[in-house]
């Protein structure tokens, strides 16, 4: 989603990590503010370009990017809730490696679009971006565009750690195809890794002598138990239901196969009215009829719904990892609070309990008309590496795109179980594009007025699934929408 902590956007907190925006910091579910016209058609028209770059240097084994040593490097990061640091840290480890360069150009905005638009326009962006925030460039608009450079050559170099090894397999599940739209060309690197699923209490669920229950039976069971002592099943943020799908999503997939949910993001006719998820809705929906849904919930903020949670009125919410930080100031010492993957619903489904949500967050880019955009691509390698991943985690209390650097790491409860998590989910991690792609779809249309209706018992699962289904025909007819498909 990625970081942003600018208010007003749902999930922005202005202490702590803020939003791990899935902004889909992923990307993360299209609570970005989408850039207006004039960007959009001047970004195309900029002047300049590779008559400005700089000359590239000789590949060598240590440098197998074939970085100019002596070129100057600009890197713009998003001031979020991430901070700067991280990078600052890494950008002095790119100088150590190039002494011959003059120390990285480092700035850091809230208003990445603001700041970047005029050099865009003109031809000169910096050589990396950190496109994340309330003012996050529409990524699909500079794919589209060609403004951005292709970030393969980073993809196949050797990693940093091990030569052995190229930079794509030391990455986490899910990440390089997040930056994927359209075949293989990789567009955007997502340096962030969320994790997306159920999010409880240990110590409500010991208090109630219960462990997290791995299948829908033992999930009703535990709501019910729960009841009889005033305590809620579930919240959610009942204003932002585009939250529901934090959970449901894999949910789905896990009832259905992973076919299923690139059916729904491929726009395919039909593919809401799968029996997966019929099930899945109905499901979440005797939730609601059951009374095991904290009331007021449809009237939540998700800062509203998360305080609820945390101050033990609900055990579960569906959310993502950004919740640790952004829910901080509410939560008591020994909450104890952990991430698990979606119950199973029965024996019939096709994929194992575990299976789990997780993808990448805070996009980086290298524009196409970058001076140096091998400087950029080696800039993202190095923070690829082990130890600016562990810097990053130790600073920010969060997993970045490498798959690995938390060994010898003392770990929060929280970011804890998010890699229990993903170690028990293995190969079965799912990664839904619908907010990536489609974002009134995913946000508007399928969360406000089809989750959101349903769980406050306006509307039936069969009412829900010939609405978005509705949605998602209609935009998978819209000529002025650009359609994406899984690959």
């Amino acid at each position: 989603m990625g970081t942003t902590s600018a208010q007003p956007t749902p999930g922005a907190s202005g202490n702590g990590l803020g939003r791990r925006d899935l902004i889909k910091r992923s990307a993360a579910i299209g609570l970005v503010t989408v850039p207006g016209v004039g960007f959009l058609s001047s970004c195309a028209s900029g002047t300049g370009g590779d008559t400005d770059k700089v000359d590239k240097g000789k590949v060598t084994k240590d440098n197998p990017l074939g970085v100019n040593e002596s070129a100057a490097l600009e890197v713009v990061i998003f001031d979020g809730g991430f901070g700067q640091q991280y990078a600052v840290d890494a950008e002095k480890k790119y100088n150590e490696k190039y002494p011959k360069a003059p120390k990285v150009k480092h700035s850091a905005t809230q208003k990445i679009q603001t700041t970047l638009q005029p050099k865009f326009n003109g031809g000169t962006p910096p050589d990396l971006i950190d496109n994340s925030g309330a003012e996050q460039m529409d990524m699909g608009v500079l794919v589209g565009k060609k403004q951005l450079a292709d970030l393969t050559p980073l993809m196949d170099a050797p990693s940093l750690d091990d030569p052995a090894k190229k930079v794509r397999d030391t990455l986490r599940p899910g990440v390089l195809e997040m930056g994927q739209f359209d075949g293989d060309p990789v567009w955007i690197m997502y340096y962030a890794y969320t994790v997306y699923g159920v999010w409880y209490s240990k110590t409500a669920l010991e208090k109630l002598d219960s462990a997290y229950p791995e299948t829908w039976d033992d999930m009703l069971a535990l709501c019910a138990k729960a009841k009889k002592q005033g305590i809620a099943g579930w919240t959610y943020p009942g204003k932002y239901p585009y939250y529901l799908p934090f959970s449901l999503y894999p949910f789905i997939g896990k009832i259905g196969g992973r076919e299923v949910l690139d059916a729904i993001d491929n726009l395919e006719p039909n593919a809401w009215k799968h029996p997966a998820v019929k099930a899945a809705f109905e499901a979440y929906y005797e939730l609601f009829r059951k009374g095991y849904v904290l009331k007021g919930t449809p009237g939540m903020t998700h800062i509203q719904a998360q305080t609820a949670w945390t101050k033990g009125k609900a055990l579960f919410i569906p959310n993502g990892s950004w919740v640790e930080n952004e829910a901080a100031p509410t939560t008591p010492k020994d909450f104890e609070m952990a991430v698990a993957a979606p119950s199973s619903l029965d024996s019939s489904d096709k994929l194992p309990f575990g299976t789990i949500w997780a993808s990448g967050g805070e996009p980086f880019i290298v524009p196409a008309k970058a001076k140096n955009p091998e400087g950029g691509m080696e800039q993202l390698r190095i923070m690829l590496s082990e130890a600016s991943s562990r810097n990053f985690t130790e600073q920010v209390k969060s997993l970045t795109a490498f798959n690995g650097g938390t060994d010898g790491l003392t770990l929060s409860s929280a970011l804890q179980a998010g890699v229990d998590a993903l170690d028990k989910a293995g190969e079965n991690v799912v990664n839904p594009r619908l907010q990536d792609w489609y974002v009134k779809l995913q946000k508007e249309q399928i969360g406000v007025a089809g989750l959101g209706e349903m769980m406050a018992g306006r509307a039936t699962p069969a009412e829900t699934i010939a609405k978005i289904q509705g949605y998602a025909d209609a935009a998978a007819k819209d000529p002025n929408i650009k359609h994406y498909k899984h690959q």
